[in-house]
C-alpha cells in the first residue's frame, strides 16, 4: 500500500438547477463544464458572467483603500513640488514588478523617481534602516515601499526623524502594531473596507497607479499579471479580472525587455498563459534576486534599449540555469536529511545558498505533503532560510509566538522568512511539534486536495481537454481541475530528465486497450510504486503537442496504491536500486553476504522469534518491511507480514551459499568425495579446498557443504583444519543427517522465493 501524500476530497454528486443549466446551454457549455462551475460555486447569473468575462469595469474604485485619498494628495504635492521620491520594492517577481508599476505611474505624472530593490544577502527583506539613512543622505525627500513594509517600524521611525514620509504599499500578514507611516495602503488595513483582500503587491501598486492616473492604466496590466501569478495570491475576483486581461496585454506588449525575456526562455509571447508565466517567465525574474542584486530585472522592464534588453534578458536566463543547479542539489541533500516520522521538516545545511531555500522548501513539502523550513548554516552560527506551509497550517501565526529564538522573521500564512542562532534549532523544532500537538493538528496526511471528478481513459480526449481552457486562467483557489483515474497498468514506464528526476508513463484502464500518457515531474525516484497491477492517480490534463502531432497527457499530481505492494530487488542488477529508509525494516533470517553486512551493518533487524519482531514493531513506526534474505521455510515470510500488518514488501532475498544453484549433491559427488578421503590419510582442507574441489570437479561451497554433511553423520573427523576418516563409523543414510534435510528445505524454498515471478509470488502472499 502506498499512502497518498494529500488528503484527497472528493465532490458531491451537483444537482444543477433548470436555471443554471439554461445559462450554461446559452453559452454553448458541455455538461462536463457546468460541474465544473458548480462546483466552484460559480452559480448565479452574475458570477457566471463575471467569472467567463472578466471586464475593466470589474475593478473596484481604487479609493475604496483607506488612506488612498491622502496618498494620493501626498503624491501629487511631491510631486507638483519636485520632490526626489524613492520606490524601495522587494527582490521576488511581485517586487520586481510593483516597483516597476510605481516608477512609471510616478513618471507619467512628471516625478523624480529612483527605484531600489533591497538585495536578499546585504539589505534583507523590507524597509532597512542603513538602507533608509544613505537614500536620505542622498535627498531622498519621499519613500513609497512596494510589496513590503508593513513591518518595518525601525526604519520608518528614523524617516519620520529625518521629516521624510513614507508611504506603504503592501500586502503581507498585518503585525499587531502597524507602522507610524504617513499612509498605509492595504487590501486588508484593519480601518479599512476594501472589497478584496487578496491583492498581490503588484496589484496594490496597480491600485494606487489607477487612483494617481483617475484611469486604468492598460500600459500596466501586463505587469500586473505577472506579478499576481508568481506570487501565487488567489486568481479569483479582482486578480482573476487583471490576470486575464493582462495576459491578452502581454501579446501586444511593447516592453522590449519583456518580449527579449520570452525569447531567452523560448517561449512564443503570443501563446502566453499563466502556465507560461508561472513555470518560465517569473522564476527568471525571481532568480535573479535569489543570486544576486535584483535591480537590472526592473532596467529590462523599463528599458528602451534594444541591445540592452538582449543583454539583461540573457542574463537573467543564465542565472536561472545557475539557480535551477542550487535547487536540484540542496534538495537532494536535505531530502536525505528528512526524518519520515516527523509531522513537520526542519533542516539545517552548512553553505547551502540562502537565496533558494524557499524554493528547496516547497519542494519538499511537494514530495512529503508536510510543511518544511530549510536553512542554511552561516559561519558565525546564524542559521537562515524559509519555510513553506499547507492550508491546515498558519505557519505565520505559529512561528509568530516564537518570535524570542529569531533574530528576524516575517511572512504569510503559507510562506516566511527567518533567521536564529543555531543553538535554538533543537528548542525550534520541540516547540513546534508542541504547538501542533496542543492544537491538534495533524498533518501526517497531508494537504487537502480537492479532486474535481473520476474519469476514464476514453474520457480524455482532445476536445475535452480543451474545453476546460474556459475556466482559465488557472491558479490559486482557481486551480486546473483534477481528475483521478484508476489504471490497471503501464505500457510505458521509465525515469526521464538530467537526473532521472521525473517519470514518463502510459496508463492503461479497463475501459479501453488504448494507453493515456503521464508525466510526473519530481515522481522519478518513485518508479518502482508502479510495477504492480492498479493504482489510481489524480492529477490535471494538459495538451502535449510534439512535431505537430497533439495528444492529451496527464501531469501527476499525486497518486494511491491500495492493497499489498510487492517490490522486486531480486538479483545483483537489482539490488543496486534498493534505497530503503528509516521507515524500512530490513529482516535477515540468517547470514548475510559481507556486501549488505557491510551495507546496513547495524540497520539489520536479525530475525529472533514472532515476540521479539513484535516488540520491535511496537517501539519504531515501520511502514515497510525488506526481507533481506530466504528462510528455510517460505510460510516464515508470511507469519512476518501477518504480524506486522504492513503492506509493502521488499524482495531482497539474498542467497549467500548458493544452496538452490549448487544444489544438494548426487551420490555419485558424495561417492567420489568419500573414496578420497579413503585414499588419504589427511586432508588440509583449511588451506586446500581450491585445489580438493577442482580435482573432484565440485563447487568450493557444495564441497563445504558435503563436508559437514559428512561430519554430521560421524563419518570424518576435523580437527585444526585437517579432515581425516572415521574407521569405525557406522553406515547410514544421507538423509538422516539434519543439515542434509535442512538443506534440502532450503533449497525448495530459494528455488520459490528466488525463481518465481513477482505476480506468482504476490498471489501467494495474498493466499
Amino acid at each position: 500500500m502506498h499512502q497518498a501524500k494529500n488528503q484527497w476530497k472528493f465532490p458531491e454528486s451537483p444537482v444543477l438547477t433548470d436555471e443554471f443549466r439554461k445559462l450554461i446551454q446559452e453559452r454553448g457549455l458541455s455538461e462536463a463544464i457546468a460541474k465544473l462551475l458548480w462546483q466552484r460555486n460559480i452559480r448565479e447569473p452574475e458570477a457566471l458572467e463575471l467569472f467567463l468575462n472578466p471586464q475593466l469595469t470589474d475593478l473596484y474604485d481604487p479609493f475604496l483603500f483607506y488612506d488612498m485619498d491622502k496618498v494620493v494628495v501626498r503624491l501629487q504635492q511631491a510631486i507638483a513640488d519636485g520632490e526626489r521620491i524613492l520606490v524601495y520594492g522587494d527582490y521576488d517577481a511581485d517586487g520586481i514588478t510593483s516597483s516597476t508599476v510605481m516608477k512609471e505611474a510616478l513618471e507619467l505624472m512628471g516625478a523624480d523617481v529612483t527605484v531600489y530593490l533591497p538585495n536578499r544577502f546585504t539589505d534583507g527583506y523590507g524597509p532597512n534602516l542603513d538602507v533608509y539613512r544613505q537614500q536620505i543622505e542622498n535627498g531622498i525627500q519621499l519613500i513609497v515601499t512596494v510589496d513590503n513594509g508593513v513591518s518595518g517600524h525601525a526604519a520608518i521611525d528614523f524617516a519620520n526623524s529625518q521629516g521624510v514620509d513614507v508611504i506603504v504599499t503592501d500586502h503581507h500578514e498585518l503585525p499587531a502594531e502597524l507602522p507610524n507611516a504617513y499612509g498605509i495602503i492595504h487590501p486588508r488595513h484593519p480601518k479599512g473596507q476594501y472589497p478584496f483582500g487578496d491583492l498581490a503587491g503588484v496589484g496594490v501598486a496597480f491600485k494606487v497607479a489607477c487612483a494617481l492616473l483617475d484611469e486604468v492604466p492598460l500600459e500596466f496590466m501586463d505587469l500586473a499579471a505577472i506579478g499576481t501569478i508568481a506570487d501565487m495570491v488567489s486568481l479569483t475576483d479582482e486578480n482573476r479580472v487583471m490576470v486575464s486581461i493582462g495576459l491578452q496585454m502581454i501579446k501586444q506588449t511593447e516592453r522590449i525587455g519583456l518580449q527579449e525575456l520570452f525569447r531567452a526562455a523560448q517561449s512564443k509571447i503570443t501563446d502566453v498563459d499563466e502556465t507560461m508565466i508561472g513555470f518560465a517567465i517569473s522564476p527568471r525574474l525571481n532568480a535573479v534576486g535569489r543570486l544576486g542584486d535584483p535591480n537590472p530585472a526592473v532596467t529590462l522592464l523599463t528599458t528602451f534599449d534594444e541591445e540592452e534588453a538582449r543583454q539583461l534578458a540573457g542574463s537573467l536566463n543564465t542565472i536561472n540555469e545557475e539557480r535551477k543547479a542550487l535547487v536540484a542539489a540542496i534538495t537532494e541533500e536535505a531530502m536525505g536529511m528528512l526524518d519520515p516520522n516527523s509531522p513537520i521538516h526542519l533542516v539545517a545545511g552548512h553553505n547551502w545558498h540562502e537565496g533558494v531555500l524557499g524554493i528547496v522548501a516547497g519542494r519538499i513539502l511537494r514530495s512529503t505533503g508536510k510543511p518544511a523550513i530549510v536553512l542554511t548554516i552561516k559561519e558565525d552560527g546564524i542559521c537562515k532560510g524559509s519555510g513553506r506551509s499547507i492550508e491546515a497550517l498558519n505557519l505565520y501565526q505559529m512561528l509568530d509566538g516564537m518570535r524570542d529564538l529569531f533574530t528576524s522573521f516575517g511572512g504569510h500564512h503559507a510562506a516566511v522568512g527567518l533567521s536564529l542562532p543555531q543553538e535554538n534549532l533543537a528548542e525550534l523544532k520541540q516547540r513546534m511539534v508542541d504547538y501542533l500537538d496542543e492544537q491538534k493538528l495533524d498533518l501526517t496526511t497531508g494537504e487537502e486536495l480537492l479532486i474535481d471528478g473520476e474519469v476514464k481513459v476514453t474520457d480524455i480526449t482532445l476536445p475535452f481537454i480543451e474545453s476546460l481552457a474556459v475556466l482559465a486562467p488557472f491558479g490559486t483557489d482557481n486551480p486546473l481541475p483534477r481528475f483521478a483515474l484508476k489504471a490497471t497498468g503501464t505500457t510505458v514506464l521509465r525515469q526521464i530528465g538530467a537526473n532521472q528526476q521525473h517519470l514518463k508513463m502510459a496508463v492503461v484502464d479497463d475501459s479501453s486497450a488504448d494507453a493515456l500518457d503521464v508525466i510526473g515531474f519530481d515522481f522519478g525516484s518513485e518508479i518502482e510504486e508502479f510495477k504492480g497491477e492498479a493504482f489510481t492517480l489524480v492529477g490535471e490534463f494538459t495538451i502535449n503537442e510534439w512535431n505537430g502531432v497533439k495528444k492529451p497527457q496527464m501531469q501527476l499530481v499525486d497518486f494511491q496504491v491500495t492493497g499489498l505492494q510487492l517490490f522486486d530487488f531480486r538479483g545483483k542488477k537489482n539490488v543496486r536500486l534498493f534505497n530503503p529508509t528509516k521507515a524500512t525494516l530490513l529482516l535477515a533470517f540468517n547470514r548475510l553476504s559481507r556486501s549488505l553486512d557491510s551495507q546496513f551493518g547495524e540497520s539489520i533487524y536479525r530475525y529472533r522469534g514472532a515476540e521479539q519482531l513484535q516488540q520491535t514493531l511496537t517501539a519504531d513506526n515501520y511502514q515497510e518491511i525488506a526481507f533481506l534474505d530466504c528462510p528455510e521455510d517460505p510460510t516464515l515470510i508470511k507469519e512476518v507480514l501477518q504480524q506486522a500488518q504492513i503492506n509493502r514488501v521488499m524482495f531482497v532475498l539474498e542467497a549467500h551459499d548458493d544452496a538452490y544453484l549448487d544444489g544438494i549433491g548426487t551420490r555419485e559427488q558424495y561417492a567420489r568425495l568419500f573414496k578420497l578421503i579413503a585414499a588419504q590419510p589427511r586432508l588440509d582442507i583449511r588451506n586446500k579446498l581450491p585445489e580438493i574441489a577442482g580435482y573432484l570437479h565440485l563447487p568450493p561451497k557444495l564441497l563445504i557443504f558435503m563436508i559437514q554433511v559428512f561430519f554430521d553423520l560421524k563419518f570424518v573427523t576435523i580437527s585444526d583444519g585437517v579432515l581425516q576418516r572415521e574407521p569405525t563409523a557406522e553406515k547410514k543414510a544421507l538423509e538422516s543427517s539434519k543439515l542434509y534435510a535442512s538443506r534440502l528445505k532450503k533449497i525448495k524454498s530459494e528455488e520459490f522465493l528466488l525463481l518465481s515471478d513477482p505476480g506468482t509470488l504476490k498471489a501467494w502472499l495474498m493466499s
